[in-house]
C-alpha cells in the first residue's frame, strides 16, 4: 500500500505549499473489516459539507475523524456544532490542510465537499495514501484531471464514489433498465434541466482576503492571484477558474441521469456545442445563466441540456430529466406519452440494480467490503457524466456573439435542437423580456471529440483541447497519468 510521505509539512505552516512525494506502487485501499469502525475526514464544510457531516453521523458504526477547512471560523464552527451532536463521543481533530488529515494512518476515507477546483486534487492525493473517497459533483474541474482520478482509482484500488445521490435511486436505475432494453422503442434524446433560479451576484472589489482565510490553501490548484468577496463562500462556482457554471454545478445531477439512460457501451460523446448567455444580471459572474448544450454520440443517440437561472413572473423551477424515443413517443414528467399521444400513461417499471443503504450506506458498504465496483456512481460514471458538461462548457467559451433571436442556434439539420431552443428562446424573449434588439447569444463551435483519447479533433481542436487542462498553481499542480 502507497504511504503518504511524512517529509512534507508537519511541523510547518498549515499554509505551506510544499509539493507531496508518494511512496510505494499499488495500494487496494484501506481495508475495514465489517465490525470495524469506518474514520473518515470531511474536507470543506460550508453547504455541502454540511450534509456530509449529517450523513456520516447517521452511518452505523462511521466516526468523522477529521474536519478540514482552511477558513478558521468555518472550521471553528463545524467543529463546535460537531461536538454539540457528539458530546462525549466527540474526538474529531480540525485542520485547514487535508495533507494533514492525510497523514493519519488510521483514517480509512475522505469526504470531499470543497469548491470544484479542489474536488480531484483532494480525490488523488486521497487515493494515492490508500484513502477512500466520497466527492461532491462535479468529481473533475475539467476532462484531463478527471482521467487522472480515473487511473488513480485504478492503481490504487480504493472506492470513489460520486456525489450524485440519485445514483442510488433504484427507480431511475430500473426507468434506465427498461430504456435501455427496448420497453419505449428506440432512445432517441435524453434531455436534462438546470432551471433553478438565482440572482446577480454583483460586484466585490479585489481587496486582501479576510484575516481567518487561508487563502493560499483557499486557492490550492486554481491558478488565480487576486482575492475578491465573490469567491468565498459560494459564488465561486460562476468563475471558470474555480467554478463551472449551474451547467456542471446542479446540473451534474440530470447530465449524469441523463447519460445513464444511454446505450450502455457508450462513453463520450463525439461532438458537442452550446448556445446561451449571462443575461439580464450585468454583474461580476463570467458563467452562461442561460444555456442549451447538446451532445452526440457514435450511436447516434443525443443529450441536450437546458439551463435558465434568471427570474420571471411566473417562473418555473424544472430540475428533471425526460426522454424521447425515434418512434415519437416520449417520457416527461414520469409519464409516457406513445407517439402521436397527448394523454400520458403512468410508467411501471420494477426497481433497478443499485447497491442498497442511499448513497452514503452504499459508500459505507462499499469500503467495507473492499470493493470499488459497489459504489453508486463510480469513478467511470462520474467522469464520463463531468466530462459531458465540460464539453458543452467549453464549447461556449469558446462561443461568438450572434444577435439574439430564434435562428441564432448552429443546429444544421437537427429539427430537434431548433424546436427545443425555440422553446427555450421564447421563454427568454416573453418571459425574462430580454429585446431583440441589442442582446446578442454566445453561439459556441461543433467540438469534435475522440473518446478514446480524450482529446479534440478537426475544427477548433487547437483551442478546445487548451480548454481540456487547466493551469495549476506551484505545490498544487494534477499529476500526469505516468506519475499519478
Amino acid at each position: 500500500m502507497s504511504q503518504f510521505s511524512r517529509r512534507s509539512f508537519l511541523g510547518k505552516s498549515a499554509s505551506a505549499s510544499a509539493s507531496m512525494l508518494l511512496l510505494g506502487t499499488r495500494a487496494s485501499g484501506q481495508i475495514v473489516g465489517a465490525n470495524d469502525r469506518l474514520r473518515v475526514a470531511v474536507a470543506g464544510l460550508n453547504g455541502r459539507g454540511q450534509s456530509h457531516i449529517s450523513g456520516w453521523l447517521e452511518q452505523p458504526n462511521v466516526e468523522i475523524a477529521w474536519l478540514v477547512d482552511p477558513d478558521d471560523r468555518v472550521l471553528s464552527s463545524a467543529m463546535k456544532g460537531l461536538q454539540d451532536r457528539l458530546g462525549d463521543k466527540f474526538a474529531a481533530q480540525g485542520t485547514s490542510d487535508i495533507r494533514r488529515a492525510l497523514e493519519d494512518g488510521t483514517l480509512d476515507a475522505v469526504s470531499v465537499a470543497t469548491p470544484n477546483h479542489w474536488h480531484s486534487l483532494i480525490t488523488i492525493w486521497a487515493a494515492q495514501a490508500g484513502k477512500h473517497v466520497y466527492v461532491e459533483k462535479p468529481m473533475s474541474h475539467d476532462v484531463a484531471e478527471g482521467r487522472i482520478c480515473v487511473e488513480a482509482q485504478k492503481k490504487y484500488g480504493v472506492v470513489i464514489q460520486h456525489g450524485t445521490q440519485n445514483r442510488s435511486n433504484p427507480e431511475i436505475a430500473g426507468l434506465h433498465e427498461a430504456i435501455q432494453a427496448g420497453k419505449f422503442g428506440k432512445l432517441k434524446i435524453s434531455y436534462g434541466y438546470c432551471c433553478k433560479q438565482r440572482g446577480s451576484i454583483g460586484f466585490k472589489p479585489v481587496s486582501d482576503p479576510p484575516a481567518n482565510l487561508d487563502w493560499n490553501l483557499w486557492r490550492g490548484p486554481a491558478d488565480i492571484s487576486e482575492f475578491h468577496g465573490n469567491y468565498v463562500h459560494y459564488n465561486w462556482h460562476w468563475f471558470w477558474k474555480t467554478g463551472n457554471g449551474d451547467l456542471n454545478n446542479q446540473g451534474t445531477h440530470q447530465l449524469d441521469i441523463a447519460r445513464w439512460a444511454l446505450d450502455k457501451e457508450l462513453t463520450h460523446p463525439v461532438r458537442a456545442m452550446a448556445i446561451g448567455g449571462r443575461f439580464k444580471w450585468n454583474d461580476q459572474g463570467e458563467t452562461p445563466n442561460t444555456m442549451m448544450g447538446i451532445a452526440e454520440y457514435a450511436n447516434g443517440q443525443q443529450v441536450f441540456f437546458n439551463v435558465r437561472n434568471v427570474g420571471y413572473e411566473g417562473y418555473e423551477t424544472q430540475v428533471e430529466n425526460e426522454y424521447y424515443f425515434e418512434d415519437g413517443g416520449r417520457i416527461v414528467r414520469n409519464l409516457y406519452y406513445p407517439a402521436g399521444s397527448s394523454q400520458g400513461e403512468k410508467i411501471e417499471t420494477p426497481g433497478g440494480k443499485v447497491t442498497p443503504g442511499g448513497n452514503w450506506g452504499a459508500f459505507v458498504l462499499a469500503c467495507r467490503e473492499g470493493k470499488p465496483e459497489l459504489a453508486n456512481g463510480n469513478v467511470y460514471d462520474a467522469h464520463y457524466g463531468c466530462v459531458l458538461g465540460h464539453l458543452m462548457n467549453n464549447s461556449w467559451r469558446l462561443g461568438t456573439k450572434v444577435p439574439f433571436n430564434k435562428k441564432a442556434g448552429q443546429f444544421g439539420d437537427n429539427k430537434d435542437a431548433s424546436e427545443h431552443f425555440a422553446k427555450l428562446h421564447d421563454i427568454m424573449q416573453n418571459g425574462v423580456g430580454i429585446p431583440e434588439d441589442g442582446a446578442e447569444y454566445v453561439v459556441g463551435p461543433w467540438l469534435t471529440f475522440d473518446p478514446e483519447t480524450e482529446s479534440h479533433t478537426g475544427d477548433f481542436a487547437a483551442e478546445a483541447n487548451v480548454l481540456l487542462k487547466d493551469p495549476n498553481r506551484k505545490g498544487f499542480e494534477i499529476p500526469s497519468i505516468g506519475s499519478v
